[in-house]
């Protein structure tokens, strides 16, 4: 495992998510009022529901803190029930009393989403995220950085691979509703943050994950790139670290 790499590895899904809502609780107790970059989807959700009962429980405080996701499907309504500013609200945000004007999701329902890219990119860069929550795709995909012959370096508006489609599909009423589109960080952006916070579960991550860590860093694997950060934190279950354990 490359030394800017910590892994730990957890029994089950409970720990994994009560592991890594610590572990950022304990980043945002240094800079309560800094930038934090969160991920949607199903391995995050959680670690969010940890957050929640921590800061409940008084031994967290979330609310000061500045919000920014990494991506968001284009096009949809931010009310849209799948829409990522609705799961973050819904999962997150209203829970720990984030105020709205602390929430930055990029706009599924811009006009351009070329110049929203832009514009969320200058946002996100000059924010100097202290921690990225990233979880990590079946195909290697980070945000919706899919597998590409190059890696992509700004935030920007993409085309969603056929793969994550399918993936996706279980969260709408029919694979016909998933977006074809998303806004989304690019690696460089996402690679600007103090630290990585990586979150795998499930036996079926188990072989990229191993190739994200331990394989060729290739934009084929996106998530590869993150060998070349500087401070990435690797919180994974049993299932998904089993190709990992013994390295």
């Amino acid at each position: 495992m490359s030394p800017n790499i910590t892994l730990f590895i957890e029994n089950d899904y409970e720990q994994l998510s009560r592991k890594a809502a610590r572990i950022f609780a304990d980043s945002v107790r240094t800079n309560p009022v800094g930038s934090f970059g969160f991920a949607t989807g199903g391995t995050p959700e959680g670690m969010y529901t940890e957050m929640i009962k921590m800061q409940k429980a008084g031994e967290a405080d979330f609310s000061q803190l500045t919000a920014y996701n990494l991506d968001e499907y284009f096009p949809i309504e931010p009310d849209h029930h799948q829409s990522y500013e609705y799961f973050m609200a819904n999962k997150l945000f209203d829970a720990i009393g984030l105020p709205h004007d602390k929430r930055n999701i990029p706009r599924g329902d811009a006009k351009d989403p070329h110049i929203e890219a832009a514009e969320y990119d200058v946002l996100a860069i000059g924010s100097r995220i202290q921690m990225q929550i990233l979880g990590i795709g079946n195909n290697g995909h980070i945000g919706f950085n899919e597998p590409s012959d190059y890696f992509r370096g700004a935030t920007g508006h993409v085309a969603l691979t056929q793969s994550t489609i399918d993936s996706n599909a279980r969260y709408f009423d029919s694979p016909d509703d998933v977006p074809r589109h998303a806004i989304t960080m690019g690696v460089k952006t996402i690679m600007m943050a103090e630290t990585i916070l990586l979150l795998a579960s499930g036996e079926a991550k188990a072989p990229i994950l191993w190739d994200a860590l331990k394989g060729l860093i290739t934009p084929l694997v996106p998530a590869s790139i993150l060998q070349m950060h500087r401070d990435v934190i690797v919180v994974a279950d049993n299932a998904a670290a089993k190709h990992l354990a013994a390295v």
